[in-house]
């Protein structure tokens, strides 16, 4: 597949065998026999880098892996790897990309790699004098930071300071300085840290007083935002399913319940695609519902609209922070793998790409729910999960048992049980098929 061939848009893909799928997934990506290797043969992950990577290791733990397709960003084509265990969530994700491709993709944008690194103090007594001596000395401790060689010879760095006063019920006002960090194209958690724990010391001798608390990253990424837009086009979707979205979107605008399913769903493709990448779940997980609820209300991270001549216009702005150096990146094989099929050259394209992945996500959901409900397309998927559950043990025996289940209407693992042990009874063999 050279470059003029080269598209996400793979109709029938999830017709082929696994085999012919990798196949398709190594052309485009321009992965090595090293890199396949890696995603097809289990236990990729060595034990060796297993424990140099965690504590008290055992063994490792694998998720089913899959591709996104479809995906026009930019005007530029991507297949998206996700991780994940739920069933409907990469068909969801793909299904959106198609529909959303017929007019015109995703657009994005987003701010520079700025992460927040918090320097508390406590027991300062002239807590405001305090503040204007740091800010007075600014540009030395700027200067300092950079001295540490972190980042700066990537073209990043410290850039700027501000300081806060947070008060408390228990232990007085806190002194807490901000450093806004350039991570470039790496997420930045060990660096930023780094940076920190030096800075304090600094900011200490300045001072001549209080005691040095927290240094440490804040995973509310103000400064790192990225966006994505789409506009779907009227003729794509009936005027009263665009209709039941808005409403759904406005029924998660002023109803946190329905606001933490909605986000929900839209991380469902931000996560699986942040794991399959090998970059910090729990980080991205943190910074977008903490954004969610900045402004005293928790929000929906997506907004729809309807432009004047009725097109579904929808996107999506939270925090991400990615990157693609450093970390599981550097050590896990299929996260490098994975990394390579994106084809990102920078960390601010990673996130785009995994917002765009996130709208997607959402605007699936939200389709699904407005006509046919969440639970059909979820259901057909996850009942091969059941029929595997009540004991089938290969393919023939998961259709016989899938097949039944959907003419019957009854997908469950009663139904899923009893249909396996009736052909257990009449010594069903995959021959008999």
């Amino acid at each position: 597949m050279n470059n003029l061939e080269k598209t996400s848009k793979l109709p029938g893909f999830y017709k082929l065998p696994v085999k012919e799928r990798l196949k398709i997934i190594k052309d485009f990506a321009g992965l090595t026999r090293e890199e396949t290797d890696a995603i097809e043969k289990n236990g990729s992950l060595s034990i060796f880098a297993a424990n140099n990577m965690i504590e008290n290791v055992i063994g490792t733990y694998e998720l089913p892996l899959g591709i996104a397709c479809n995906f026009l960003i930019n005007n530029k084509e991507y297949l998206i790897p996700m991780a994940t265990e739920e069933p409907s969530v990469v068909a969801a994700a793909s299904n959106s990309a198609k529909i959303i491709r017929q007019s015109g993709g995703f657009f994005t944008n987003s701010t520079k790699p700025i992460m927040i690194g918090q320097i508390q103090f406590s027991g300062i007594k002239n807590i405001s004098h305090s503040k204007q001596i740091i800010l007075e000395n600014k540009q030395k401790l700027l200067d300092y930071a950079n001295e540490q060689g972190i980042l700066v010879q990537f073209g990043g760095g410290a850039k700027e300071i501000e300081v806060k006063i947070i008060p408390t019920q228990h232990f007085g006002d806190l002194l807490v300085v901000h450093l806004f960090v350039d991570c470039c194209d790496a997420m930045g958690a060990n660096a930023v840290n780094t940076i920190c724990e030096a800075v304090s010391v600094k900011i200490k001798e300045f001072l001549k007083q209080g005691t040095i608390g927290f240094r440490i990253i804040s995973n509310l990424a103000t400064e790192r935002l990225v966006r994505s837009r789409a506009t779907i086009k009227k003729e794509l979707l009936k005027e009263d399913t665009i209709n039941k979205i808005l409403m759904g979107y406005e029924f998660a605008s002023n109803d946190a319940y329905r606001a933490a399913t909605h986000n929900k769903g839209i991380m469902n493709g931000i996560v699986a695609a942040t794991l399959a990448c090998g970059n910090d779940t729990r980080a991205v997980e943190a910074g977008a519902h903490s954004w969610a609820s900045i402004s005293g209300k928790y929000l929906p991270l997506t907004k729809y609209e309807k432009d004047n001549i009725g097109n579904l216009c929808i996107s999506i702005e939270l925090p991400l922070a990615l990157g693609i150096v450093g970390g599981s990146t550097k050590v896990h094989p299929i996260a490098q793998a994975n990394l390579k099929i994106i084809g990102a050259k920078t960390a601010r394209e990673l996130a785009e790409v995994f917002a765009s992945l996130g709208l997607a996500q959402n605007f699936a959901a939200l389709r699904a729910i407005a006509t046919e409900g969440i639970q059909k397309g979820h259901m057909k998927l996850h009942s091969r999960n059941i029929a595997i559950s009540a004991g089938a043990k290969n393919e023939e025996q998961i259709i016989k048992i899938v097949s039944q289940m959907t003419e019957e209407k009854n997908i469950s693992l009663k139904k899923a049980k009893e249909i396996f042990e009736k052909m257990q009874e009449k010594g069903f063999e995959p021959s008999n098929l």
